[in-house]
């Protein structure tokens, strides 16, 4: 079972020979990045495209060609390899097809971190636009690992929910009963600008990211820290470097996977960093619903976080139905969306091999 995007037709977006040389990785960066850029109104001829950067995250890369071009050689023995076999595979490629489809000439590259890849390429867009090194960045995440090279290869590490009689429940974050995450596909978009740029061509600002903190746990290739130690680290850092205090925070959207030890080093780090004020806020795994993007996830989940400051609506953890006595108490937002104000919230990121990310965002009163 997989969170598949369904309904997704790529011809509606590109024309067949176009079509066949685009991962599904691919197509999916594209027709997201096409929807943030008109948002954000970058169309607009007066901008100075040098000044514009991509940075795209991907954890696994154009996985679907891979596999399908590796085994056409293992049946059929014969190297025909296509000219479009490592151009529509490498993970770099996202951010090539925006740049060159827009005429994006700043800073242009990917970022790999497993499950924080697109976390992490949001970090560096923060920092390069703070460097100077770029007005505007287009950033954002694509994956299509649902193949059974990702399907079994997940599978096979138990990191899966085997709960194949009942897939509409199978993601259950925080839940006693969790059994692993369900693997999700897709992209997601966010554009990030610095300020007065933004102000001067009167663009439409949904919030002010703050901050960053980027730690690593140095524990384990897969497991997190059981006591979170990592990912504490880096929220404290990202609301240091916001210039807010931890009882400032109203909302945490988390890395949340519905794995048995992964919900517990997160949870943990969490009552352990804020303290007294860590039932205050409204925790909450929006991987409830979409499953687990890999890559993707860390910018679909800034989306969501970002228009819980700008709707005051914190998104539910769906699936709830037994509590595990080994979390902390904390207000995980369980069924039902919660209308609180959001002044100042934080996204979280992990990924294998120990890459902790933490964005900082709060609301723009401009």
């Amino acid at each position: 079972m997989a969170c598949e995007l369904k309904g997704f037709d790529p011809l509606e977006h590109f024309d067949r020979k176009e079509s066949g040389k685009l991962d599904p990785l691919a197509q999916y960066a594209i027709v997201v990045s096409e929807e943030a850029i008109a948002d954000a109104g970058l169309t607009d001829e007066r901008i100075d495209k040098s000044r514009v950067g991509v940075i795209w995250g991907s954890g696994v890369g154009g996985v679907t060609t891979f596999q399908q071009v590796c085994s056409e050689y293992a049946v059929s023995g014969i190297p025909r390899f296509s000219p479009f076999f490592v151009p529509k595979f490498i993970s770099d490629i996202c951010a090539g097809h925006v740049s060159i489809r827009h005429g994006f000439s700043g800073p242009n590259y990917s970022v790999v971190a497993a499950c924080a890849s697109s976390a992490a390429a949001v970090s560096d867009a923060f920092n390069l636009i703070r460097l100077s090194k770029a007005d505007v960045i287009v950033t954002g995440g694509a994956e299509a690992p649902i193949t059974e090279c990702g399907i079994g290869g997940f599978g096979s590490m138990q990191a899966l929910s085997t709960r194949n009689d009942d897939p509409q429940t199978a993601s259950r974050p925080f839940d006693k009963d969790r059994d692993g995450f369900v693997l999700g596909e897709g992209s997601a978009c966010v554009i990030l600008e610095e300020l007065e740029h933004a102000k001067a061509r009167g663009a439409k600002i949904y919030a002010e990211m703050t901050g960053a903190g980027l730690t690593a746990d140095a524990h384990h290739i897969t497991a997190s820290h059981p006591d979170g130690k990592g990912s504490a680290e880096a929220m404290r850092l990202a609301v240091a470097e916001s210039g807010m205090q931890l009882s400032d925070v109203d909302h945490i959207n988390t890395h949340g996977t519905s794995t048995p030890l992964g919900d517990v080093s997160e949870t943990r780090a969490i009552a352990n960093l804020f303290g007294e004020h860590a039932p205050h806020i409204s925790v909450t795994s929006t991987k409830s619903m979409t499953g687990h993007l890999m890559g993707a996830t860390g910018v679909v989940e800034v989306i969501a976080t970002v228009l819980a400051i700008k709707d005051s609506v914190v998104p539910p953890t769906i699936n709830h139905f037994t509590d595990d006595p080994a979390l902390p108490q904390l207000d995980y937002t369980f069924w039902k969306p919660k209308h609180r104000s959001v002044d100042f919230a934080i996204s979280n990121a992990f990924g294998f091999g120990g890459h902790n990310v933490s964005l900082a965002f709060r609301k723009y009163n401009g």
